[in-house]
């Protein structure tokens, strides 16, 4: 071997383990930054009914959890894993970013919380990388209140963070409405129509049907919330899925951005066109 071919060996050597080493330090630079943030949130945040923080950091396993209310904030903290499961409890319905004004927004001490639990600034300031969980899921209860704040957070996501929701980390978890038992047997059903099409398939019709209807989350015992809605291997999550602006999702985005307009803005009259409108679509599946 040529002593000209050995020094460029050499040199390309040199050059990857200066990379690696400056990889390597980048890594631990960013999970220092990341380690501090989470430190500087919960000390914030040392408040009845807030955010109880989970102790892994990783963000490939780490969730947080927004729940309605101190008393279902109760619950999903007791159902929890303590090690990647957060619980942030909200005080009911929050503002209406689509319709707030600039200072209203900037005002609200609630989506001051929420975006400080999750480690980033809103709207332009926003930086994914600097998000504190993998997942952030919306646990409302089963209702129409329940709909109408998963709603709210999800135009606020929409308007604030669309890169979070474009990222595919946000979520709306599937709390049951319905328990049904007979003797040993227990199911769960999401709907009237899946409790019917369950107790005809899973139950022996001869026999005694036990069943309950869940007022809320809060009403629920923190085992059987872990075990139908936050524990990973039995329940159910569905992803808020968001076209990005580029030029295959281009179209499909501007119809969403136009809708959220339409549902969530100031223009009353704009909701009843959409409503009138739509209102056939709807009564076909009602059954009245």
């Amino acid at each position: 071997m040529s002593r000209l071919r050995l020094q460029k060996i050499t040199a390309f050597l040199t050059f990857l383990l200066e990379a690696a080493i400056e990889r390597a330090e980048e890594r631990k630079r960013r999970k220092k930054e990341k380690e501090v943030a989470r430190k500087s949130a919960t000390r914030k945040l040392r408040l009845p009914g807030k955010l109880a923080d989970c102790t892994a950091s990783d963000t490939d396993l780490t969730e947080l959890f927004l729940v309605e209310g101190d008393s279902a904030g109760g619950s999903a903290k007791q159902a929890r894993n303590r090690k990647t499961q957060a619980v942030l409890p909200l005080r009911g319905k929050i503002l209406n970013v689509a319709s707030a004004t600039t200072e209203k927004l900037s005002a609200n001490q609630e989506l001051s919380d929420l975006a400080l639990a999750l480690g980033v600034r809103p709207s332009k300031e926003f930086k994914l990388d600097d998000l504190r969980y993998g997942r952030i899921i919306i646990m409302t209860d089963a209702d129409v209140d329940g709909a109408h704040i998963a709603a709210l957070l999800m135009t606020y996501f929409y308007r604030e963070m669309p890169q979070l929701v474009e990222a595919g980390r946000l979520y709306l978890a599937q709390p049951p409405l319905y328990r049904m038992t007979q003797g040993g047997k227990t199911l769960y059903a999401l709907d009237d129509d899946q409790r019917e099409e369950i107790i005809a398939s899973s139950f022996d019709a001869r026999s005694k049907i036990e069943t309950s209807r869940f007022k809320g989350l809060g009403e629920m015992p923190p085992t059987q919330l872990k075990e139908t809605t936050m524990n990973p291997e039995s329940r159910r999550l569905l992803r808020v899925n968001l076209p990005r602006r580029d030029t295959i999702g281009a179209d499909m985005r501007r119809d969403t951005d136009q809708l959220v307009s339409t549902l969530m803005g100031k223009k009353a009259e704009l909701r009843f066109s959409y409503i009138r409108d739509h209102a056939e679509e709807v009564l076909a599946e009602l059954d009245l």
